[in-house]
């Protein structure tokens, strides 16, 4: 059993972007959703969907991402251990790097900390956010005072750095 809003578990506010490209996508983004709320992590906040082509490869199939505003009293290290559980019991086979998957769930923002542990692979806020219209469209959707924890330039000037091409080559359903 987790305490809530305890001074030694105290709440904090975190960004996951979770994307499918494999199956039944949308059923894989609500099945993940399911999963994060079962262990205790409350959804404050879910963006629309957003259908963008596959990155780095746009010939692979596209991809449906949301952007979630949870509140947790994981660590940093503990979400992202509970993020590769839920991904695993959704069907993820870890292959090489960027292949199609029917669940992945980043860790885009930790309660604006700046945490770099190489070790585990976990680098916040997320080191590719700011180039991804994947992340930053849904964010802006839940949260248009966003500012980048480590920059601390705001998501409608984030937002402005895209090219044209990255704005119009994702749709929201």
């Amino acid at each position: 059993m987790i305490k809530l809003d305890t001074s030694e578990n105290p709440v904090k506010i975190v960004y996951l972007g979770i994307g499918s490209n494999l199956g039944n996508k949308c059923l894989n983004i609500e099945n993940a959703k399911s999963k994060i709320q079962s262990k205790n992590i409350k959804i404050l906040k879910c963006s629309s969907y957003f259908i963008s082509e596959s990155w780095p490869d746009k010939r692979k199939p596209k991809f449906i991402n949301i952007v979630l505003k949870v509140k947790t009293t994981y660590s940093a290290t503990q979400l992202l251990k509970i993020s590769h559980l839920v991904e695993k019991s959704l069907g993820r086979k870890r292959s090489k790097k960027n292949a199609p998957r029917t669940c992945d769930i980043d860790i885009i923002d930790y309660d604006r900390q700046v945490i770099n542990l190489k070790n585990i692979n976990l680098i916040l806020p997320h080191p590719s956010l700011s180039k991804r219209n994947f992340v930053l469209l849904p964010l802006f959707q839940i949260d248009k005072s966003w500012k980048h924890p480590k920059t601390k330039i705001n998501i409608v000037n984030l937002l402005s750095l895209l090219s044209i091409e990255d704005l119009r080559s994702i749709k929201q359903t």
